[in-house]
């Protein structure tokens, strides 16, 4: 087991790692930029060390700086955390070449789900179903018609190295297809200065649902169920829950197993998420998250294991410490994500927090690294914190997830909160009678009605 570790990255996510560590007896460095030093992760590590300014790529995503602290502190691990590095095979193997072990997958296994195009080619092949769509790349606008007519409108055009929503548009005809395929195209060029695309078949009314793996990186994997995260605002997730509210325990075992097999075939290692589309009772494979995901809480809450405690141990060579045998699921949690945004635009709201209280009391869980007197810097992610909340069914998670947020207090800042809170007045929100789509329409019909 290693002696110390370093978490690159910051916020709740840092803060998450660091309490894992001290719980398994291992020392903890935090890196942080200048507009960070008095960060909470920067506060509760064992030791901490600036690595560059506020801008991302001179600090969190500054790979020399990251691996200097390694060198300087003696860490002989990284864990990335989400988002970042977290997903940068370049990165893995920089780390790897330095005789630092990474806490997470192979670069191998990140390069192959990090292109969208070999990750779906690759997921065929261990017999993942997928969404119909083009085989590859899609080189032309004759061709993206072609494909079009032989799909069935609607389509959706994504970019290959897309992520956050960027480089996807949806054609509902042909007559939209121009259009469509010149604008993902120019999008994933800015965004990511790779301007391929691919086309696929576009799913009217899914669910967003996604199964947690975990492999040992030696030919052994389980999954931990699934996690519905089907209310998203422009291709972002909002509120996660587990287990999904549509999906029974015959399909579960049935695409867990799918998922689990396919990874133990590819000999993953660590946590890895496989999200799906989910209509009328088929699973259809959209992408791989090759890292822990935002929403890992809902999964620890239901399961009651300590997935980055697992992280560490499978990336220091033990074994899983469960089977999949062992895996029960045992009530319904929820996650909300509180932002600090303004609402109804949803625009960044940072600034000095004057009064922080954290909601308590059994089954209510809040990973977050907010404190009275923080200023929440303007440079990174608006994620402020997650509000998780455990109950014996769903409906009780929904109260004590409303009785949570009445008594969260942020002053300082605009939240999300009052979103949460307007939600869970809805029939359908409580019903879980929702799309991946519901969130946008309800949100616009409230702007309607002002």
């Amino acid at each position: 087991m290693f002696d110390k570790i370093l978490i690159a990255n910051r916020g709740e996510i840092a803060l998450r790692v660091v309490r894992a560590a001290r719980e398994m007896g291992i020392g903890s460095v935090a890196v942080h930029s200048t507009a960070d030093s008095d960060a909470m992760h920067v506060r509760m590590a064992d030791e901490a060390i600036c690595i560059g300014p506020p801008p991302s790529p001179r600090s969190y995503l500054s790979v020399p700086a990251i691996i200097s602290a390694c060198e300087i502190t003696g860490a002989q691990a990284i864990h990335p955390g989400y988002g970042f590095l977290s997903e940068n095979a370049s990165f893995v193997q920089i780390v790897e070449d330095h005789d630092i072990t990474f806490i997470g997958p192979k670069a191998e296994h990140i390069r192959i789900m990090g292109d969208k195009i070999t990750a779906k080619d690759t997921m065929k092949k261990l017999g993942v179903p997928c969404v119909p769509g083009s085989d590859g790349g899609v080189p032309d606008l004759a061709t993206a018609k072609t494909l079009g007519d032989e799909i069935g409108y609607p389509v959706i055009i994504k970019a290959t190295a897309g992520g956050g929503g960027k480089g996807m548009k949806v054609a509902a005809s042909a007559a939209q297809m121009e259009r469509a395929f010149q604008t993902a195209r120019a999008e994933a060029k800015a965004n990511f200065g790779n301007d391929e695309v691919y086309i696929e078949k576009y799913l009217t009314t899914p669910r967003h649902i996604e199964i947690q793996i975990f492999g040992d990186g030696k030919g052994k994997a389980v999954h931990l169920g699934e996690r519905d995260c089907s209310l998203q605002r422009r291709h972002q997730k909002v509120l996660e829950e587990a287990p999904g509210p549509t999906i029974t325990a015959q399909e579960r075992a049935r695409i867990g197993k799918i998922c689990a097999d396919a990874m133990a075939e590819l000999g993953y290692a660590g946590a890895g998420t496989v999200e799906f589309l989910y209509e009328d009772g088929e699973f259809y494979f959209i992408e791989m998250n090759t890292r822990l995901q935002v929403e890992h809480p809902v999964t620890e809450g239901i399961f009651g294991v300590d997935l980055v405690r697992e992280q560490i141990r499978v990336a220091a060579g033990e074994p899983l410490s469960f089977t999949q045998d062992d895996l029960k699921i045992n009530g319904h949690a929820i996650e909300v994500r509180i932002n600090a945004e303004k609402l109804p635009d949803f625009s960044p709201s940072p600034g000095r927090i004057t009064q922080y209280h954290a909601p308590g009391g059994l089954g209510v869980r809040i990973d977050s690294a907010l404190y009275d007197g923080y200023s929440i810097p303007p440079y990174y992610d608006s994620l402020i914190g997650k509000l998780i909340v455990h109950g014996r069914d769903r409906p009780e998670a929904l109260a004590r997830l409303s009785r949570a947020l009445g008594e969260l207090i942020v002053d300082g800042v605009h939240t999300t909160v009052p979103l949460f809170e307007a939600l869970l007045q809805e029939a359908d929100i409580l019903k879980g009678d929702y799309n991946i789509h519901w969130l946008e329409q309800w949100l616009a019909s409230a702007a309607k009605q002002g």
